[in-house]
């Protein structure tokens, strides 16, 4: 990154230091924060450098300790950056002592995470969800956010003052309305179970998109029921659960057919919980269709941790394809030989696997005969149209396979 000295032009996206600390494999580490420079774009920042910092753990007041705070200081100076983007969580205090020493402002991942989510939220319930969870991150930062609680001491031979009444009154204040908030989150989602609960007596088949961040979903939603869903090749793109009925013709009925909001490593647990209400569609589905970025170099790391998520919120025991999207990126040697396949996961379980490209419409007639065995019954990898693979299997062990992509689940 040059470290220009140019000022800043008005309006233009806020200059952005990047910051990522490797704890020793204890927890999930991006080497290149190349995901980090992503979500920052996504909410209006430019990012102009990036520093990667090693600790055993974490500095109880800096989080990467005085040395690391000099170097990122002297690079804020250098790009005249208006704010520093943690990959990892901060505590309220690490993040009031590192403003304080860096002189700009600093989040981390998780109030990026928040910010995107408030920006994109269209819905009321999807408004609803998002403010819900940035009051209770708020509702720990008090001290830091809100500059007219900076009078922490009152005068000579009082205790607290005027600063400590008001940090009061403003807590009581954000937690009224995370209790206002909560109230009607719960009339949405008796709504839901309402709606829930009129298609279970029309015996409608559930199937809900689920998958990371900028897999594809939306575009492959848009492609199966030919709805004008917003996509776009952004984190997050969309957040509010769309559904529509998807006519199977070799099953002579429809299915409703859910998109949802896309996972991504670390999402802040209130977040997950604040969109229990979304989320739901997912977690009573019969079926979930997993869409993979089949491209992505670290699909492996993305398809736990929306297995994690899942397991989190109910929904991990729910019969899944994976839906290995976005084939036309990968180079031909790469490429599937058959438009579908078993993998093995996790406890020796198979799982059916579709290739395709919502973009270019392959591999999506192969996507509805899968739906159509599901409805059937026959998808089962114990079923007669799963015992026909594991024919082709015996015959030619190589037909069950994955692309070249760098990494791989096990193979049956």
């Amino acid at each position: 990154m040059s470290s220009s000295q140019a000022p800043v032009a008005a309006g233009s996206p806020a200059r952005a230091i990047l910051v990522g600390v490797d704890l020793g494999g204890r927890v999930a580490f991006d080497e290149s924060l190349d995901e980090l420079a992503l979500l920052a774009e996504s909410a209006g920042d430019a990012p102009v450098a990036r520093v990667i910092a090693r600790r055993k753990a974490p500095d109880p007041a800096l989080f990467v300790g005085s040395g690391k705070a000099d170097e990122i200081k002297a690079l804020v100076e250098g790009h005249q950056a208006e704010a520093v983007l943690f990959d990892q969580a901060l505590s309220p205090a690490q993040q009031r002592n590192l403003e304080r020493h860096l002189g700009v402002a600093v989040a981390d991942r998780t109030m990026l995470i928040l910010e995107i989510f408030a920006a994109r939220a269209k819905s009321h319930e999807g408004k609803l969800q998002v403010e819900l969870a940035r009051l209770q991150y708020l509702a720990t930062r008090l001290v830091r956010r809100w500059s007219h609680l900076e009078r922490q001491q009152g005068g000579i031979g009082t205790r607290g003052g005027p600063g400590e009444a008001q940090i009061e009154l403003d807590r009581r204040m954000i937690e009224d309305r995370i209790k206002s908030v909560k109230a009607r989150l719960e009339r949405v989602k008796k709504q839901r179970r309402t709606q829930r609960r009129a298609r279970e007596r029309n015996e409608t088949f559930r199937v809900s998109l689920v998958g990371y961040t900028n897999a594809g979903k939306s575009t492959l939603f848009n492609a199966l029921v030919k709805a004008r869903s917003y996509a776009a090749d952004q984190l997050f793109a969309t957040l509010d659960t769309t559904t529509r009925q998807l006519y199977l013709e070799e099953a002579g009925r429809s299915v409703s057919l859910s998109d949802t909001v896309g996972f991504i490593r670390d999402l802040p647990h209130k977040l997950v919980e604040a969109f229990e209400a979304t989320l739901q569609e997912a977690a009573d589905a019969d079926l979930l269709l997993h869409v993979v970025d089949c491209a992505s170099p670290v699909l492996d790391e993305q398809m736990a941790e929306v297995e994690r998520v899942l397991d989190e919120i109910g929904a991990g025991r729910i019969p899944q394809v994976l839906v290995f999207n976005k084939v036309d990126r990968l180079e031909p040697s790469q490429r599937p030989r058959a438009p579908r396949d078993l993998i093995e996961r996790g406890g020796g379980q198979r799982v059916p696997r579709v290739f395709v490209s919502a973009l270019d419409g392959s591999g999506l007639d192969e996507l509805r005969q899968v739906l159509t065995e599901a409805v059937a019954g026959t998808l089962h990898p114990d079923t007669p149209a799963c015992e026909a693979l594991d024919a082709r299997f015996a015959a030619d062990p190589d037909v069950i396979h994955a692309p070249a992509t760098g990494t791989h689940d096990s193979q049956a």
